[in-house]
């Protein structure tokens, strides 16, 4: 017997669109660790297959797409180049600090270093503005998106909610390439 996804559900619906109303927006977003400048989770009410839902949607920046993509091609290259390759883990110390990596963590890590800088470098690596539904979720339908701004901001959210609803939204489909920009090294 399969559980009744509550994103579904009228009632829980209602409450979040009356938690939406009190903070003047359309979306909340969700309490957590994970959101920054350029990535936040978030909930709003849309429309999946001509019923309401709840969507539990991630918006990204562009830039932080293009370096997910570089990363996993590096992790890849990795797994292929280091016969016991394993991800690596970043763990804290009892003070908080991240733990040093043993002598192949290190190797490892600064070979998908040199493959990720080298995919750069030459532009290997493109990507473009993206909107993919999942709808095998447990709560709502998930919704994962990826925009080319600077950073994601509650106005930046909020357009977004309103373009998708509105079945108006417009994806740039060019393809992009970064650059990080290295910080001037200053010798004093």
């Amino acid at each position: 017997m399969s559980a009744v996804n509550k994103g579904f559900d009228p009632q829980v619906i209602q409450e979040y669109r009356e938690k939406m109303k009190k903070r003047h927006r359309n979306h909340i977003v969700v309490d957590s660790e994970d959101n920054s400048d350029e990535y936040v989770n978030f909930y709003f009410i849309g429309v999946y297959e001509g019923r309401e839902v709840i969507y539990d949607a991630v918006i990204c920046t562009l830039r932080l797409h293009h370096n997910s993509e570089l990363y996993e091609i590096a992790e890849h290259k990795a797994a292929r180049h280091f016969p016991e390759f394993k991800s690596i883990k970043y763990e804290e110390d009892e003070n908080g600090d991240l733990a040093a990596l043993d002598d192949l963590e290190e190797e490892i890590g600064l070979y998908m270093a040199e493959v990720m800088h080298n995919l750069e470098e030459e532009g290997e690596v493109k990507v473009r503005e993206y909107v993919e539904l999942d709808p095998n979720i447990d709560f709502g339908i998930g919704l994962d998106s990826a925009l080319n701004v600077e950073k994601i901001t509650p106005d930046i959210i909020s357009k977004f909610v309103k373009d998708y609803n509105e079945e108006s939204l417009e994806l740039d489909d060019t393809l992009y390439a970064f650059q990080h920009e290295e910080a001037d090294e200053k010798v004093i």
